[in-house]
C-alpha cells in the first residue's frame, strides 16, 4: 500500500490505536479486537516484548488490507528499519528525531514524530513528517492544537495521551486529523475483556465521525 493510501486511511477513520500489552499474544489480542470495532490503524509500540515479531505476524495474517499496520515508541532511525522490514506501514515517534524522519521518506514510510512546541512541529514538518504527534496531549488539552494550527493552519496533527471517549469530540473540531488512543481504548485487556476493547473502539470511531459532523 501506498504511503498516500496508509496516510488517508487513517485520517478517514480518525482512530489510531496505540497497543501496549505485556506479552506478545496480549498485543495481538487487542488488535484484533480493535479491528472488529472499526479500528483499522494500529501502532504497535516497541516497549511490547518482541514487538517487531508481533508487527510480522499482524502483517502475515492481514494480508487484504484489514490492517493499517505502524510501529509506535521508535526512538531511532535503527529501530525505524527493523519496524519497516517486518511490515509496518508508518512509524510513530514520542519525539522528533531528524533520522528517523529522514530514513522513513527514504523508504516512503509514513512518519508520524512527537512534538509539543511550533519550532517542533516546524522542523518536523521542514523535514518531511507527514503528520505531527501531539504528544503529551493531557499536558495541554484540544487546546494546543488551536495554537499550532492558528499560525500554522496547513500542519496536520494528531494528539496522544488524555484522548478519550468524554473528550474526542473536542480534539477533532480544534482541528486534530486524527487521534491516538491507548489506555482509554484498551483498557478491557487488563482484565481479559476484549469485548470492551472492541466496544470502546466503535464508540470512538462513531464519535470522530459525528464531530466531523458526518
Amino acid at each position: 500500500m501506498e504511503k498516500e493510501q496508509v496516510l488517508t486511511r487513517i485520517t478517514d477513520t480518525g482512530v489510531v490505536a496505540v497497543v501496549r500489552a505485556e506479552t506478545a499474544e496480549k498485543a495481538k489480542r487487542i488488535s484484533a479486537a480493535c479491528l472488529e470495532g472499526g479500528v483499522d490503524a494500529i501502532e504497535l509500540t516497541f516497549t511490547v516484548p518482541g514487538a517487531h515479531k508481533v508487527i510480522e505476524e499482524l502483517a502475515a495474517t492481514y494480508q487484504n488490507g484489514e490492517i493499517i499496520l505502524g510501529a509506535g515508541t521508535v526512538l531511532d532511525p535503527e529501530t525505524a528499519r527493523i519496524a519497516i522490514l517486518s511490515g509496518a506501514q508508518y512509524v510513530v515517534s514520542p519525539y522528533f528525531d531528524p533520522n528517523t524522519v529522514k530514513l522513513c521518506n527514504r523508504y516512503r514510510i509514513a512518519c508520524m514524530p512527537g512534538c509539543t512546541t511550533i519550532k517542533e512541529v516546524v522542523n518536523a514538518m521542514e523535514s518531511g513528517a507527514d503528520i505531527v504527534k501531539v504528544f503529551p496531549g493531557e499536558l495541554f488539552g484540544p487546546k494546543i492544537i488551536k495554537s499550532i494550527k492558528g499560525p500554522i493552519p496547513h500542519a496536520k496533527v494528531m494528539p496522544t495521551g488524555g484522548v478519550d471517549i468524554t473528550n474526542v469530540d473536542q480534539w477533532i473540531k480544534a482541528g486534530a486529523a486524527a487521534i491516538g488512543c491507548g489506555g482509554a481504548l484498551t483498557a478491557g485487556a487488563k482484565t481479559g475483556d476484549y469485548a470492551a476493547v472492541t466496544d470502546m473502539a466503535k464508540k470512538l470511531v462513531a464519535a470522530v465521525k459525528e464531530a466531523r459532523g458526518l
